[in-house]
């Protein structure tokens, strides 16, 4: 049976769901699985959009944190879970275009056992360095990865980034030192504290980070500037016309709803995304686009299963 897909703030939601759900849906708790770990931008959105939804269909969203294995274990535990309804996956495009052509054996099948039920959001990427780096702009991090022997350390917590920074490297001619992390939170505690010398992270779960200075962004991998953010230019205007990259994050009728409240804007606003308010059927060809626009990545970076 197929499952629901939402789709969250740089995330995609998957919901097991019954073919003949009740008219009362939802009745009880409605358990929102996030595969990354509290504090990250995903958790956030998670959070703030179950808080909405909640008060509005009466019942609770309660969100439960299961990082690991590139969202590969949350992913299962929702597949397992009965098919109600009662059970929501906030995932990425990491879980459904990525993980098939970086995880050898992948436990299941983004297109047939995921059904998209609506767009939420999107959002830039964005590498960030040390606020004291030597790397002030992209294009010293691939002069430095050129010149120097020691390869650059850069901390990821998805396939998706990893794959982004795969891509990047690939058309850079470097390479790089990837250092996987479960979460963004302790990435940009690291980045903080110079122990990585970059990261490839969603914008929104940095933004804050940003505009304080405790962080610095090299650039952002929208099609054009975020307006947040108007100094930091974008890798495709870096000499990388091709690199444009987003994250995107996916009940209908109820989400829609929240999507048009002033508080679901200006969250938005602030968490430097924008809305994907989109149809059942327009998810699902977004879907299998994605899923499309990163088999070529990873066939372009030289990426198999493993």
């Amino acid at each position: 049976m197929k499952r629901m897909l939402l789709v969250l703030l740089g995330l995609m939601v998957f919901a097991p769901m019954a073919m003949g759900q009740p008219k009362d849906f939802p009745n009880k708790t409605v358990k929102v699985i996030v595969p990354y770990t509290a504090g990250s931008g995903s958790d956030t959105s998670a959070r703030f959009f179950g808080e909405k939804l909640s008060g509005m269909l009466g019942q609770p969203f309660v969100v439960e944190n299961k990082p690991g294995a590139s969202g590969v274990l949350s992913v299962m535990a929702v597949k397992a879970a009965p098919a109600d309804g009662y059970s929501i996956l906030l995932v990425g495009t990491s879980q459904l275009a990525v993980t098939p052509f970086t995880i050898k054996d992948l436990p299941y099948d983004p297109n047939k056992d995921l059904k998209p039920l609506a767009g939420l959001t999107r959002g830039m990427n964005v590498f960030i360095a040390p606020p004291n780096s030597k790397l002030q702009t992209l294009a010293d991090l691939v002069a430095t990865a050129k010149r120097d022997k020691e390869l650059l350390n850069v901390g990821t917590y998805a396939a998706g980034y990893q794959l982004a920074l795969e891509w990047f490297a690939s058309m850079a001619g470097v390479k790089f030192t990837n250092v996987p992390y479960k979460g963004g939170a302790p990435i940009f505690t690291d980045i903080m504290g110079g122990q990585l010398d970059f990261a490839v992270a969603d914008l929104g779960g940095v933004a804050s980070l940003l505009k304080s200075g405790k962080i610095r962004a090299l650039a952002v991998s929208g099609e054009k500037r975020h307006p947040d953010f108007p100094d930091v230019p974008t890798i495709k205007e870096s000499g990388y016309p091709e690199y444009v990259n987003y994250s995107c994050t996916s009940l209908y009728d109820a989400l829609q709803k929240v999507l048009a409240t002033n508080e679901a804007k200006e969250y938005v606003r602030k968490t430097g995304a924008e809305l994907m308010p989109h149809t059942p059927a327009a998810m699902e060809k977004y879907q299998r686009d994605e899923y499309a626009r990163f088999r070529r990545i990873a066939e372009l970076a030289g990426i198999k299963p493993e």
